[in-house]
């Protein structure tokens, strides 16, 4: 009921109050990707150099066709892992907009953009190779407190572009977790081991999902939702984020 009224509430308050856009903060000009202001929207980080086959880290030499040494060391519980922009200046901005902000009809203009730019970022087209997409769920708490699931919002439009289902209660978070942002990187993975359940089997097995979420920085919350739904009959799981953090 939260997440209808979020997705609701929202535009019409724009309609009362003029719509300002999350990166300059100034009144939207752009009706079709409405609150963005259009200088700001094409100014977004779209697209990422090719990196590794795997994870999709940048990386120097064959990039794109390889997999980097940490992938061949020890291979992911994911098939692949891509972004369509990196985190940074007007990206960051619209994203933290969306999450801590309060304001849901972000997801709108940027689920399109994930719909329309996804099919490029991936080493297959999602339409032809997932059977279902899975957002990345928040604990329950987490989400009373933001009364939506970003993940969940950014998914619909991929769904309806793709014409695929989103799995959006097949996968659970079982206890909450820390924030991840100023963790290191054990501390992340740490942070959300055993931290997902599958909770509807049935429509996870025997089936490839394409696993939807905001950002990607470590691959660790990603890593362990992924290896919950394979340890649940998954037969492979890739990943699609909105952006993806730049290695440091």
């Amino acid at each position: 009921m939260a997440l209808a009224l979020a997705r609701w509430f929202d535009p019409l308050l724009d309609l009362v109050f003029p719509a300002v856009c999350p990166v300059c903060l100034a009144r939207s000009d752009d009706p079709a990707r409405r609150p963005f202001c259009a200088s700001c929207w094409v100014a977004l980080p779209i697209g990422l150099e090719p990196g590794c086959s795997v994870c999709g880290e940048p990386f120097p030499g064959l990039a794109g066709l390889l997999p980097c040494d940490a992938c061949r060391r020890g291979p992911p519980p994911y098939a692949f892992a891509r972004a369509v922009a990196r985190y940074q200046d007007g990206m960051r901005e619209a994203i933290h907009a969306l999450k801590y902000g309060r304001r849901p009809v972000l997801a709108t203009p940027l689920g399109q953009l994930l719909a329309e730019a996804g099919p490029r970022a991936l080493p297959v087209p999602p339409e032809d190779w997932a059977d279902g997409l899975v957002p990345v769920p928040l604990h329950p708490a987490r989400l009373a407190e933001r009364g939506f699931n970003q993940a969940a919002l950014l998914a619909a439009p991929c769904a309806a572009r793709w014409r695929l289902p989103v799995l959006e209660r097949a996968l659970r978070r079982t206890r909450p977790t820390l924030p991840q942002t100023d963790l290191d990187a054990e501390a992340r993975r740490a942070n959300v081991r055993d931290a997902f359940r599958v909770l509807r089997p049935r429509e996870v097995r025997d089936r490839r999902l394409l696993l939807v979420d905001d950002v990607l920085t470590t691959g660790a919350t990603v890593s362990a939702a992924a290896r919950a739904l394979r340890e649940a009959g998954a037969t492979a799981v890739g990943v699609l984020t909105l952006a993806r953090v730049a290695p440091r």
